[in-house]
């Protein structure tokens, strides 16, 4: 049986909504199967706040790739969705990030999942939340729900 993963999709610069769709055509052809998509979300920036607001969706994939192999299949999709890294937190066409790999609990030097922001992010907790209801967090042992009751993250998260 394969793992569900949830990725967030975030993009603030371009024509945001195609970013958001070539991004899951990319991630469905070449990542794994799309098995869930919560509803696009206008969410305020976080960590560099004087910018564009972001578009942000919560997706469930099912993927034979290990986690490694799935973070570097998700760096060339961001290239080819037009992402250019200029600065942390900065504006981008495209951002994924792998939020849950099933209950996996992985810490390397480039990669971490649990993502180690998702209790602080109510731009992920939300749509994550629209998907995911029953998921506990593999660390933390709580649910979504409960993170994002929990989330000291005020931001405004909007259905758009």
């Amino acid at each position: 049986m394969t793992p569900d993963i949830y990725l967030l999709l975030g993009t603030n610069e371009g024509d945001r909504l195609y970013n958001l769709s070539l991004a899951r055509t990319f991630i469905d052809l070449k990542a794994g199967t799309i098995t869930a998509t919560s509803g696009i979300y206008e969410t305020a920036p976080w960590g560099k706040t004087d910018q564009a607001a972001f578009l942000n969706q919560a997706i469930c994939i099912s993927s034979d790739y290990d986690p490694q192999t799935l973070l570097n299949i998700i760096k060339q999709i961001e290239t080819q969705v037009g992402r250019v890294i200029s600065e942390k937190w900065g504006p981008r066409v495209i951002d994924i990030d792998i939020l849950l790999y099933s209950d996996n609990i992985i810490n390397l030097p480039d990669l971490i999942i649990p993502h180690p922001f998702l209790p602080d992010r109510r731009f992920a907790l939300i749509p994550l939340l629209q998907i995911s209801k029953d998921i506990v967090h593999p660390t933390l042992k709580c649910s979504i729900s409960e993170m994002l009751a929990n989330c000291m993250d005020n931001s405004q998260v909007v259905i758009h």
